[in-house]
């Protein structure tokens, strides 16, 4: 046993990487964790289990052939029982690490700490495995300096992963700056700028990405060209996806062309509402799989071709709940309630796992049907599958009894629901405004904020209607001024609109003319015919003739502006002014049609 150990202690890759030992024989051809126990008490007994080489190899078994279970075996080796860890070992360990949840980050750490104190001088892999486990920006910009510091910063790979940890955490200007460093530029940080410039929204700053990218003749590959069609998809813009799609016929090889891009051209034309060439593309493809016919289904039903979509959904070889759910979405939407339930008893007896998305669909079908009795019975099985207590599905139920006029049966479910979110707050309050209760939707309001739930644009945006529809002037304004202050939320036009009308409601026809004249952005339609119906019914004849101006500046061809206007004019005694209305009106070829204007509906 003496002489083995002696043996063992010359086993260190700096010596020797012989595998010839038994008990390392058996290690490499190990499957399972009792084996691994086996042969690791018999290192232990010989001596071996404490030299670097024979370690590595538990602990490469235990982190990479056997992970997750050896986890906890190969933390107590490394604690215990390695004296002497070398790069490979730290390297082992934090890979195992950074495999684990975001947790594990202080961990890594740790490790690292521990590798600078032992003089064991990190690599490209160490610096890759402290990436992974980064959990917050800060910790990614310490690896990023230790990584310059080391002279790894020109490693390719490297690079690219700092640059994807930079856009993964919402840095775009950071990894703009490194990949502009760069002095060799590859198509694979090309794209991952380009995925990255999609996953942030920037979709119209990818384009524009790409077309630098081939001027400087940089490959396109079937990611580049995946990243392009969600770009096009979320653009709705069937123009670029055509040319995106030239572009991937010109510069790609045909046996490069995969079933994920076969699904990116589907669903780029789908969202683009070109059916017909999804449908070509899906005929000519020789591999389709379960998302092609989803994509191919949902597309129909977003299309309003509910004839198509229903024929596909029966022609799929399989069908999932996706699929399912697309097509129930789309019965919803363009069928009556019975039909939606027929479906959805057709989805019951082909024992389909239904979720959430079901649930919500069914929940809006019954709101859409206004019917007191079937939103009862929608809610019994919703209540049945998932009980009473999600906010999510709680959201979808307030709404919808609102909607069928029972605030009563409404405020039970909302009450029952445990760990209250802003969108079930915001769904009751918006219900409570929608059916005349402003004041309680006031109230409920202050509550939600003594819970401590901030509130969002949509919430503020539902106060300020309950204020505006029950002349809660004070109130109102309150909100209003405290929505940037104590909210951090720029009004949009939306919540400018309620409080025009608001004031134009409640006889401030010139504040509210201030505020409409005082917005970013410009008044809609509907603020102007806020100001112009509170200024006829108030006799205010100045204002009336301010707003009918505006009015018509938004629509000049809306004849019943001009007769408004001639009018107005008429009412003040201007008959010159009104003539004059008369004739510009003859003179645009518009004639007085028999009805009421449409502005301010």
């Amino acid at each position: 046993m003496a002489a083995s150990a002696a043996a063992g202690r010359s086993w260190d890759p700096a010596v020797s990487l012989r595998l010839g030992h038994p008990a390392l024989v058996l290690l490499e051809r190990c499957r399972g964790a009792r084996p691994f126990r086996a042969i690791l008490a018999h290192l232990l007994r010989l001596g071996l289990a404490m030299e670097t080489f024979p370690m590595s190899r538990l602990l490469h078994y235990a982190t990479v052939v056997s992970s997750p279970r050896l986890t906890r075996e190969a933390e107590l080796l490394f604690q215990h029982f390695t004296p002497r860890p070398n790069l490979y070992i730290y390297n082992l360990m934090l890979s195992a690490a950074a495999a684990r949840d975001s947790s594990s980050s202080p961990q890594a750490a740790a490790l690292y700490r521990s590798m600078l104190a032992s003089s064991v001088l990190p690599d490209q892999q160490t610096f890759l495995a402290l990436l992974r486990s980064v959990e917050h920006l800060s910790a990614g910009r310490q690896v990023h300096a230790h990584v310059v510091v080391s002279g790894l910063h020109s490693r390719v790979y490297l690079r690219n992963s700092l640059i994807k940890m930079y856009i993964d955490a919402g840095d775009v200007e950071t990894a703009e700056l490194m990949f502009r460093s760069a002095l060799v530029l590859d198509t694979v940080s090309c794209n991952i700028m380009l995925s990255g410039y999609v996953n942030e929204g920037c979709t119209l700053k990818a384009l524009w990405f790409f077309r630098d990218m081939a001027s400087r003749g940089i490959v396109v590959d079937q990611y580049t060209a995946v990243a392009l069609l969600t770009c096009c998809g979320r653009l709705k813009n069937e123009l670029i996806g055509r040319s995106v799609h030239g572009v991937i016929v010109r510069r790609m090889d045909a046996g490069d062309h995969g079933l994920i891009l076969v699904n990116a051209l589907l669903d780029m034309y789908a969202k683009c509402g070109r059916m017909n060439a999804a449908k070509t593309i899906f005929g000519e493809a020789g591999e389709k799989d379960a998302i092609s016919w989803n994509t191919m289904v949902s597309g129909f039903v977003n299309a309003g071709m509910l004839d198509l979509a229903s024929r596909f959904f029966s022609e799929a070889p399989s069908r999932d709940l996706i699929s399912w759910n697309a097509l129930l979405a789309g019965y919803a939407r363009y069928k009556g309630f019975n039909e939606v339930m027929k479906l959805f008893h057709d989805m019951l007896a082909s024992c389909v796992n239904l979720d959430k998305v079901t649930a919500v669909t069914l929940i809006s079908a019954a709101a859409g049907k206004g019917s007191l009795n079937h939103a009862k019975s929608v809610h019994g099985w919703v209540v049945k599958e998932f009980g009473h207590q999600d906010a999510f599905l709680a959201s979808a139920l307030v709404d919808m009894y609102c909607k069928c006029g029972n605030v009563k049966i409404a405020y039970y479910v909302f009450e029952k629901a445990l760990d209250k979110d802003v969108t079930l707050w915001t769904a009751m309050i918006s219900g409570l405004a929608f059916n005349g209760h402003g004041t309680e939707a006031l109230e409920l309001f202050w509550k939600m904020q003594t819970e401590v739930v901030a509130p969002n644009g949509v919430t503020l945006l539902a106060v300020l209607s309950a204020c505006s529809h029950s002349g809660l002037l004070d109130e109102g304004c309150k909100i209003f001024d405290a929505m940037k202050q104590r909210y951090s939320i720029e009004p949009g036009i939306e919540h400018f609109g309620c409080m025009v009308d608001l004031l134009a409601r409640s006889g401030r026809l010139i504040d509210a003319l201030a505020l409409a004249r005082r917005m970013q952005m410009r008044p809609s339609r509907s603020i102007w015919g806020s100001i112009l119906n509170a200024s006829l019914a108030g006799q205010n004849i100045e204002v009336a003739e301010i707003a009918s101006k505006e009015l018509l500046r938004l629509d000049p061809a809306e004849e019943g502006g001009y007769v408004l206007l001639s009018n107005l004019h008429a009412a003040g005694g201007h008959w010159n002014h009104s003539d004059k209305v008369r004739q510009n009106m003859e003179r645009k070829g518009l004639r007085k049609l028999a009805g009421a204007s449409s502005f301010g509906s």
